[in-house]
C-alpha cells in the first residue's frame, strides 16, 4: 500500500499536481527510509486536518484495498467525499465504491499496476528513481521476493525496468525485507519454536499472546516473516500464524504453497486477501480458531486428493 501510494505520489509531483498521502494508520518503520514516507499523512494522527483534504480533493485514489472497510475510521470520510473516486487495487472481489475501478487480481501488487497505468499513459520516462524505489518495494513484498505463485514473466520485467532507473535493488531487499532487529528475531525464534504440525504433517500454527509482545517489547509490525517462516517448513502446504491483539481476539495470517486458497478461508471468516496469503481477525480460544480454520483448510486438502 504505501509502495504503491507513493510511486504514484511521485509521479503525480512531477506533473505539477498537489497531492496528498493519507493512510489509515501507522505503517511500519523498517519503511520508513522510502522517499516521500514523511509527508505521509496518519489519519489516526491528523482527523481533523486529513478530513478536510479528503472532503476537498478533487480526486481520490484509493489504493490497495478493496472495500471501505479496510481503511477503518477513515472510511467515513472517503464515502462523504464528492470528489471521484478511483480504485487502483489487485485484490480479489472489489466492492462497488468508487466511480471508476481498476482491477486486476491476476496482476502481482498494486504497485505493479500503478507502473503499468503510468507507463500506459505514456510517462515511463517521468517515473524518477525515488517513485522507481516505491514502486519496486512494493511489488517486493507483495511477491515475497519474487516467490509468491503471483509473479509473473512480466513481473519481472517491470522489476527490471526499476532497476534501470538507478535503484539499490539489494539495499532495498535486505533492509526492507530481510533485516530484523534483535528483538524480531528472538520473537521469530520462539515462534517457530513453539510450532505446531497438525493434519499429518501438512499444516503448521503458531500463536504469540499479547503478554509475549509485552514481554519482548515488539509491536504487530516486528511479527512480519514469521508466517513465511512456517511456510517453508518441509511437508507443509499451509501456514498459520496468530497473534493476540486483546484477550482472545486474534490477528490470522495464512500462507499456502501450491493448491489451497487460503482467501477462501479467510473470507469466510470476514477476512481477504489472495490465494496464496491472505488474513483474517477471528475470537475465541487458541484452539477454537485453529479448529475452525483447520475444517475448511482440511476440505480443500481432500478435494485436492480426491
Amino acid at each position: 500500500a504505501i509502495g504503491s501510494s507513493l510511486g504514484l505520489w511521485h509521479f503525480l509531483n512531477s506533473q505539477d499536481k498537489t497531492v496528498n498521502v493519507i493512510v489509515p494508520n501507522a505503517f511500519p518503520d523498517f519503511l520508513r527510509w522510502m522517499p516521500g514516507s514523511k509527508d505521509v499523512l496518519l489519519y489516526d494522527h491528523y482527523k481533523e486536518f486529513a478530513d478536510k483534504l479528503i472532503s476537498e480533493a478533487e480526486i481520490i485514489c484509493c489504493l490497495d484495498f478493496n472495500a471501505l472497510s479496510r481503511i477503518d475510521a477513515m472510511a467515513d470520510a472517503v464515502k462523504a467525499a464528492k470528489g471521484e473516486k478511483i480504485l487502483i487495487d489487485h485484490h480479489l472481489y472489489p466492492e462497488e465504491f468508487c466511480d471508476i475501478t481498476i482491477s486486476h487480481p491476476n496482476i502481482s501488487s498494486t504497485s505493479e499496476l500503478v507502473f503499468r497505468l503510468i507507463c500506459r499513459m505514456g510517462y515511463f520516462n517521468e517515473i524518477t528513481k525515488a517513485g522507481a524505489e516505491c514502486i519496486y518495494t512494493g511489488i517486493l513484498h507483495d511477491t515475497n521476493v519474487f516467490k509468491n505463485s503471483n509473479t509473473t514473466q512480466r513481473t519481472m520485467q517491470v522489476a527490471g525496468a526499476m532497476m534501470a532507473k538507478g535503484i539499490n535493488f539489494s539495499r532495498i531487499i535486505d533492509e526492507s525485507f530481510y533485516r530484523k532487529t534483535y528483538v524480531q528475531n528472538q520473537i521469530m525464534g520462539r515462534a517457530v519454536l513453539e510450532s505446531v504440525l497438525f493434519l499429518e504433517g501438512k499444516c503448521i500454527f503458531s500463536v504469540v499472546r499479547k503478554q509475549d509482545m509485552d514481554f519482548y517489547g515488539v509491536e504487530a509490525s516486528d511479527l512480519d516473516g514469521i508466517v513465511d517462516q512456517l511456510r517453508i517448513t518441509e511437508g507443509v502446504e499451509v501456514a498459520i500464524f496468530l497473534y493476540e491483539t486483546e484477550n482472545h481476539v486474534y490477528k490470522v495470517s495464512m500462507r499456502s504453497n501450491n493448491f489451497v486458497d487460503v482467501s477462501r478461508v479467510a473470507a469466510y471468516f470476514g477476512g481477504g486477501g489472495h490465494i496464496r496469503a491472505a488474513g483474517c481477525t477471528m475470537s475465541g480460544s487458541v484452539h477454537d480458531v485453529i479448529n475452525n480454520l483447520s475444517a475448511l483448510i482440511e476440505k480443500q486438502i481432500k478435494e485436492n486428493e480426491a
